[in-house]
């Protein structure tokens, strides 16, 4: 695992509902290997609210989780 994902929080991202938008970016994050620190930038986010919505604890804010879905769709094409 790169980028310095704990077991933990995989763990966690696995068993949080795909449904939310949070766990399916950490989904994608974890995978392709993307840190968190990255994604906080991006997102103008701490990296705690980045580990939250990975493991489902908390969702992105509307204006967030328009630009999560962005990101997610961009990248997957």
């Amino acid at each position: 695992m790169s980028h310095g994902y704990s077991q933990s929080l995989v763990q966690a991202n696995k068993q949080a509902s795909a449904r939310h938008l949070g766990v399916a970016l950490g989904r994608y994050c974890i995978k392709q290997g993307i840190s968190v620190s990255l994604i906080a930038e991006h997102f103008g986010v701490s990296r705690m609210t980045v580990y939250q919505w990975f493991k489902g604890d908390t969702v992105p804010r509307p204006a967030a989780a328009i630009q999560i879905q962005r990101y997610i769709k961009k990248r997957k094409v």
